[in-house]
């Protein structure tokens, strides 16, 4: 059958809600006034874009919101969408010392949405950029994240700056492809007001290599930067009844959520999500919030194999959504051209870790929408054709320097998932920026370092420790429990 939505507008923005809302003032104070100020603090090593979190914080306890913002956007100009979208458990709260004296760890995320949130919405603008441009300019492509991160970067460096963005809104993901209940898009707009207010000129609409060419950015700009992501099209699943419409991508899916209006967005009573990863959740969850009455989660392995995050799991089954493990698609049955069910077999994974089909295992079950959450692909194709000499990787991940970004072709740089594969918006933001300064280097032989971590001082390098070498609450962990041996 079509789909067709379920809800008013007032139930689906009410299921729509923040599971996280922002900080009271005295939640915030409370909570601020927990941190221990750590010198040479993890949770710093632990943030790819380098926050002074303990500096931030303090300054919320000192009831100083615009500082304590100023310290969070000199070291992420899209903090305010971390601090919703980080997977904080893995990064800087999962670092934090409080762990160690068995307590919650502070909740850095929230905080740092407080803080952001009282620039944004008193139109306070706390990044700044030299009065002098200093003659050079860069092209970035790709308004996303590591786009943004770089253009930030290179403006408060001097450089004249325009980003080119294919889509009708810069922010990438963050506008485009977060989870609705996580993030409304026009914090990830806001985000792009400030960038511009710092003399970032953002040309939306326009599709490098078909509104303009590679050679004419390449003619009147002194570098260029890649940061196109990755392809919406996920991996095909290659078999019968894939292309019927309702079998629709999940960034797809969740994109509409942010186009659309809430009560608009069709699905159907029962909701297959091909996949477990973080973007399968979000889809799981946010097709349970809009009405389906079933929502499942499909995937080849064992529960103990998915990629998802522990705490996105728990979440979407808070949610209501269902988890079937060792289950695989092998066709989309149809009626009339139209979805009506998957038929399925159950796999295990062998010695070598691979899932394989157990033979006779076959069923069939009903589904009216199936929504594929599969890996995304490289944009190879496209990337090879703007840049024919470019390289690139196997993987298709383009080829750079990992430090400053640079790519064989010198004078242009890249960062972000086009070039790891396909992280969080932090490690796109880090990697943007460490890029930026890849450009200045190149550009006047002078290296870029800071914003100097105030409460760092006494250590080698007071800057940037989590900007330099990111380093995961995980490993943070394997490291002392070695060191203990």
């Amino acid at each position: 059958m079509p789909l067709k939505s379920f809800l008013t507008a007032k139930v689906a923005a009410e299921n729509m809600h923040e599971k996280k809302p922002k900080f009271r003032p005295q939640e915030a104070l409370v909570e601020a006034e927990r941190c221990l100020y750590c010198f040479d603090a993890p949770c710093i090593a632990a943030c790819p874009t380098g926050i002074d979190i303990p500096s931030f914080i303090k300054k919320i306890a000192e009831k100083n919101l615009t500082s304590s913002a100023r310290v969070i956007l000199e070291s992420n100009p899209l903090g305010a969408s971390c601090a919703r979208v980080c997977p904080v458990e893995v990064l800087c709260e999962g670092a934090c010392v409080m762990l160690d004296r068995d307590e919650k760890p502070l909740q850095i995320g929230r905080l740092q949405r407080y803080a952001t949130d009282h620039v944004f919405e008193n139109n306070i603008q706390v990044l700044r950029a030299p009065a002098k441009k200093n003659g050079k300019s860069v092209a970035v492509i790709g308004g996303g994240p590591a786009g943004l991160g770089c253009a930030a970067e290179l403006a408060q460096l001097g450089y004249s700056v325009t980003v080119f963005e294919k889509d009708e809104e810069a922010g990438g993901l963050n506008t485009y492809g977060i989870a609705y209940y996580k993030m409304r898009p026009d914090v990830s707009i806001e985000e792009v007001e400030m960038i511009k207010k710092i003399g970032v000129k953002i040309k939306t609409g326009v599709e490098v290599g078909k509104k303009i060419k590679v050679a004419e950015l390449e003619k009147k700009f002194d570098a260029i930067f890649i940061g196109v992501g990755l392809s919406s099209n996920a991996l095909r699943l290659n078999i019968p009844g894939e292309n019927l419409p309702e079998v629709v991508e999940a960034l797809d899916f969740i994109r509409e959520l942010h186009v659309e209006p809430l009560h608009k967005v069709k699905l159907a009573r029962r909701v297959a999500v091909i996949g477990c990863g973080n973007t399968a959740i979000d889809a799981v969850a946010q097709a349970k919030r809009l009405g389906a009455e079933e929502a499942i989660i499909l995937y080849r392995r064992r529960e103990q194999d998915m990629p998802a995050y522990p705490h996105e799991y728990a979440s979407a089954k808070g949610d209501g959504a269902e988890f079937w493990f060792n289950v695989l698609p092998v066709e989309v049955l149809e009626k009339d051209g139209h979805v009506t069910g998957l038929k399925l077999v159950r796999t295990k994974v062998n010695d070598q870790g691979k899932a394989e089909i157990i033979p006779g295992s076959e069923f069939v079950e009903p589904f009216g929408m199936v929504i594929k959450a599969l890996t995304q692909a490289p944009r190879t194709d496209v990337l090879k054709r703007l840049f024919p000499k470019l390289k690139i990787n196997k993987d298709g991940t383009v080829a750079r320097n990992e430090v400053t970004g640079q790519t064989n072709l010198k004078h242009v740089f890249t960062a972000g998932d086009c070039a790891n594969g396909g992280r969080e918006v932090v490690n796109a933001v880090g990697e943007g920026r460490k890029a930026a300064r890849g450009i200045h280097k190149w550009l006047t032989g002078e290296a870029a370092v800071g914003p100097i971590q105030k409460t760092r001082y006494g250590v080698k390098k007071p800057y940037g420790s989590g900007l330099d070498h990111p380093v995961r609450a995980p490993e943070l962990e394997e490291e002392y429990y070695a060191k203990q041996k």
